[in-house]
């Protein structure tokens, strides 16, 4: 009984030391990506190479998403407000939703989970085909010229594609609200530009989604990186990007959230 006590102890150690000594790891790595950033920016090509295929390839997504995501905030919304006899701010509640919290938050998770698995299984897969090698044995630092235009890529693209995301689920939004219920066309957007405040509002989403294409594209590169050469590998490393990616950003927003609109 004591032996399995200690044995228990030991592992649980052996475990939460590994956790630590990897978060460390990835603390270094990223630094280093900034340091080697150099390169994505002398040579902009490859960034915007990069932007075109973790933002402009997840277009779909995001916007099918935000579309259906307003229509059902319409649906419920309207659902709830008409109770209390204030159906007309239908625009507020559609608008504030999205561009505070749903907006940034649902895009990111959409984003962890097509570019952020891509990229990871794009770097594991170099990694194991000894690519990343080659480039150092050619002398290239594979973090300036792999690793740093991927992860510029995601940062720049985030907040693009929770602007779009947002966009669309406001247009969701009027095409139930207005188009199909009945809401008063005026009022549903005379009453969202009244009460959506650009500092207040708009320009924390756009900070919140920020901080998360910082988190998932940091996520990202670092599994790839950090990944066993192997299929077997790769593909853990793929799953750990959601996994991780998707509780980073649940946990960012909520201390986002507690610090932006505390007031």
């Amino acid at each position: 009984m004591l032996d399995s006590a200690l044995s228990a102890v030991r592992g649980l150690g052996r475990r939460v030391t590994d956790r630590i000594w990897r978060l460390g790891f990835a603390s270094r790595f990223f630094l280093m990506t900034l340091v080697y950033s150099g390169t994505s920016f002398r040579r902009f090509f490859l960034t915007i190479r990069e932007i075109y295929f973790t933002g402009v390839l997840s277009l779909i997504i995001i916007l099918v998403s935000g579309l259906f995501v307003g229509m059902v905030l319409g649906l419920q919304g309207y659902d709830t407000l008409q109770r209390y006899g204030s159906s007309e701010a239908l625009g507020i509640l559609v608008a504030l939703s999205l561009v505070r919290e749903l907006g940034p938050v649902v895009a990111a998770l959409l984003f962890a989970s097509r570019a952020g698995s891509a990229i990871t299984a794009e770097i594991g897969l170099m990694k194991a085909t000894e690519q990343l090698s080659a480039m150092e044995m050619m002398a290239i630092n594979p973090i300036a010229r792999v690793v740093a235009p991927r992860f510029w890529a995601g940062v720049i693209s985030m907040p693009l594609l929770a602007a779009l995301f947002s966009a669309m689920g406001i247009f969701g939004g009027y095409l139930v609200g207005v188009q199909l219920i009945g809401v008063d066309e005026g009022s549903f957007w005379s009453q969202m530009q009244a009460s959506v405040d650009f500092r207040e509002d708009i320009v924390n989403g756009v900070i919140k989604s920020a901080v998360f294409g910082v988190i998932v594209s940091w996520i990202a590169v670092f599994e790839g990186y950090d990944s066993e050469p192997t299929a077997e590998g790769v593909s853990s490393a793929t799953t750990r990007t959601v996994v991780t990616s998707s509780l980073a950003i649940l946990a960012a927003d909520f201390i986002l959230t507690a610090f932006m609109f505390r007031g």
